[in-house]
Protein backbone atom coordinates (compact mmCIF):
# COMPACT_ATOMS: atom_id res chain seq x y z
CA UNK A 1 0.00 0.00 0.00
CA UNK A 2 1.54 3.62 -0.98
CA UNK A 3 0.95 6.58 1.39
CA UNK A 4 1.05 9.71 0.06
CA UNK A 5 2.90 12.70 1.96
CA UNK A 6 2.19 16.33 1.66
CA UNK A 7 4.74 16.57 0.14
CA UNK A 8 4.81 15.87 -3.74
CA UNK A 9 7.62 13.98 -4.54
CA UNK A 10 7.45 11.18 -1.30
CA UNK A 11 5.43 8.57 -0.58
CA UNK A 12 5.49 5.67 1.89
CA UNK A 13 5.08 2.42 0.24
CA UNK A 14 4.81 -0.34 3.07
CA UNK A 15 6.85 -3.06 0.08
CA UNK A 16 9.67 -1.07 -0.63
CA UNK A 17 11.96 -0.39 2.14
CA UNK A 18 9.67 -1.68 4.69
CA UNK A 19 7.49 1.53 4.37
CA UNK A 20 10.18 4.11 4.68
CA UNK A 21 9.59 7.25 2.38
CA UNK A 22 11.17 7.38 -1.26
CA UNK A 23 11.18 9.50 -3.68
CA UNK A 24 7.51 8.13 -5.59
CA UNK A 25 8.60 6.48 -8.58
CA UNK A 26 12.24 5.34 -7.04
CA UNK A 27 13.40 2.95 -4.69
CA UNK A 28 15.67 5.49 -3.03
CA UNK A 29 14.62 6.65 0.04
CA UNK A 30 15.01 10.07 1.51
CA UNK A 31 17.31 9.14 4.17
CA UNK A 32 19.90 8.11 0.94
CA UNK A 33 19.38 12.27 0.15
CA UNK A 34 19.93 13.71 3.59
CA UNK A 35 22.71 11.75 4.18
CA UNK A 36 24.34 12.90 0.77
CA UNK A 37 23.21 16.28 1.86
CA UNK A 38 24.73 15.90 5.82
CA UNK A 39 28.09 15.12 4.17
CA UNK A 40 28.27 18.38 2.31
CA UNK A 41 26.95 17.39 -1.33
CA UNK A 42 25.21 20.29 -2.42
CA UNK A 43 21.60 19.36 -4.02
CA UNK A 44 23.11 19.80 -7.34
CA UNK A 45 25.90 17.67 -6.99
CA UNK A 46 23.40 14.69 -5.42
CA UNK A 47 21.08 15.04 -9.05
CA UNK A 48 24.77 14.00 -10.57
CA UNK A 49 25.02 10.96 -8.60
CA UNK A 50 21.36 10.04 -8.71
CA UNK A 51 20.80 11.26 -12.25
CA UNK A 52 17.48 9.16 -12.34
CA UNK A 53 15.82 11.95 -9.80
CA UNK A 54 15.25 15.62 -10.58
CA UNK A 55 16.53 18.39 -8.32
CA UNK A 56 12.73 19.31 -6.92
CA UNK A 57 12.38 16.04 -6.18
CA UNK A 58 15.77 16.40 -4.19
CA UNK A 59 14.72 19.69 -2.80
CA UNK A 60 11.61 18.21 -1.70
CA UNK A 61 12.92 15.16 0.09
CA UNK A 62 15.25 17.72 1.79
CA UNK A 63 12.21 19.83 2.74
CA UNK A 64 10.58 16.21 4.25
CA UNK A 65 13.59 15.91 6.18
CA UNK A 66 13.47 18.69 7.93
CA UNK A 67 10.01 18.09 8.89
CA UNK A 68 11.04 14.39 9.89
CA UNK A 69 14.47 14.87 11.33
CA UNK A 70 14.24 12.66 14.01
CA UNK A 71 12.34 10.01 12.20
CA UNK A 72 14.92 9.75 9.26
CA UNK A 73 18.40 10.44 11.68
CA UNK A 74 16.93 7.25 13.24
CA UNK A 75 16.70 5.23 9.91
CA UNK A 76 20.03 6.63 8.99
CA UNK A 77 21.64 5.13 12.34
CA UNK A 78 19.75 1.95 11.70
CA UNK A 79 20.70 1.13 7.94
CA UNK A 80 24.37 2.18 8.63
CA UNK A 81 26.77 -0.64 8.36
CA UNK A 82 28.81 -0.69 11.85
CA UNK A 83 32.50 0.43 11.30
CA UNK A 84 33.87 -3.55 12.27
CA UNK A 85 32.22 -4.75 9.27
CA UNK A 86 34.05 -2.40 6.66
CA UNK A 87 37.23 -2.64 5.15
CA UNK A 88 40.18 -1.33 7.04
CA UNK A 89 41.20 0.14 3.97
CA UNK A 90 37.91 1.71 2.93
CA UNK A 91 37.42 3.33 6.62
Amino acid sequence: MTTATRHPYIVCTTDILQGAPIISGTRTPVRAIAELWKFGTAPEEIVSRLPHITLAQVFDALSYYQEHRDTIDADIQRNRVPDDLIHPKLR
